[in-house]
């Protein structure tokens, strides 16, 4: 084979591989995307255009009056902010608490602590349904192993509150807990052991060294693991609307909307135009992942370089 049949013949394998990816990745690309555009062409539709047959992805007749009503049926500023107070909350505790135990895991060796990690790695396969019950049963009827009781003379019901949030990232037990726990893990397992036993011999403690050392360090995991809490937490509806039922964020507020509308417009819920409602629980949902959306432009590449630095798809 001549030199330039073989030149010939990479340059179109090169281009052929070039174009096979182009095709993967536009495909991906609308697999991912068709909801979100699909959600913003119904948003901007009037009311006219869903039963107009000509009408397909861009409507006849534009208009913001379906973002209007979402922000007042959702009260959303008060959602807005009360949402945003309770997924940055639990976020710094669920941190906070899963490197601590994560470090632990890494570096300081009990009798029982694999059997124990793998009952935390077992968390994650646990579908959450399997513990709601008894979760639901232990914050409505909350008595701290006992102690409550014997001050107050009865248990307090957590229920409709933040508490039960709070209490469960200040124990590394909240929402994904046990994957950001094995991503701290990883990546403390990876620092040598040479900086921790160099605090030791200045004299610092195993407190001292986790603070001053071992944090400072693991940056990345943090950035990784705060942003995955966030957004978690952000679009939780199953934890939310079942500790939450009258509290303002988006997980409740979403879920009512429907129903919301349909009373504002002062008919029967149940007689309401379906599709109507669905255009304006479309606009809601826009408004509901709009902030995360402004938050990944600003992050995301913090966000890749974390994820490459904590090994967590190695």
């Amino acid at each position: 084979m001549s030199v330039s049949r073989w030149l010939s013949l990479e340059s179109w394998k090169r281009w052929l591989w070039s174009f096979i990816r182009l095709t993967l990745i536009a495909g991906l690309s609308f697999v991912i995307l068709y909801p979100i555009l699909q959600k913003i062409s119904t948003a901007i539709k009037d009311k006219a255009d869903l039963y107009s047959p000509v009408v397909v992805w861009i409507p006849e007749n534009f208009t913001m009056s379906n973002f209007l009503d979402a922000i007042r049926i959702m009260d959303y500023w008060e959602t807005l902010f009360n949402t945003f107070a309770l997924s940055a909350t639990t976020t710094v505790l669920t941190a906070a608490s899963c490197a601590l135990a994560g470090y632990g895991f890494a570096r300081l060796k009990f009798k029982g602590s694999q059997l124990l990690f793998a009952c935390v790695v077992l968390t994650i396969l646990v579908p959450p349904t399997t513990i709601l019950i008894p979760i639901y049963l232990n914050l409505k009827d909350f008595t701290l192993m006992g102690l409550i009781p014997l001050i107050t003379g009865k248990s307090v019901n957590l229920l409709n509150s933040y508490w039960p949030f709070i209490l469960t990232s200040l124990t590394a037990n909240s929402l994904k807990a046990g994957l950001y726990i094995f991503i701290f893990r990883q990546f403390f397992r990876g620092i040598p052991k040479e900086v921790e036993e160099a605090a030791y011999i200045d004299g610092a403690g195993v407190g001292t060294t986790f603070t001053r050392i071992m944090m400072p360090n693991a940056i990345p995991a943090i950035i990784t693991t705060t942003l995955f809490s966030f957004v978690w937490q952000w679009n939780d509806s199953f934890y939310t609307t079942t500790y939450l039922t009258s509290s303002k964020v988006m997980s409740t507020q979403l879920s009512s909307l429907p129903y919301n509308l349909s009373i504002m417009l002062g008919g029967d819920p149940s007689k309401a135009d379906p599709f109507y409602l669905s255009m304006v629980q479309d606009t809601g949902i826009l408004l509901a992942i709009l902030p995360l959306i402004v938050i990944y432009l600003f992050v995301q590449r913090y966000f890749v370089e974390s994820i490459e630095r904590t090994g967590i798809v190695g």
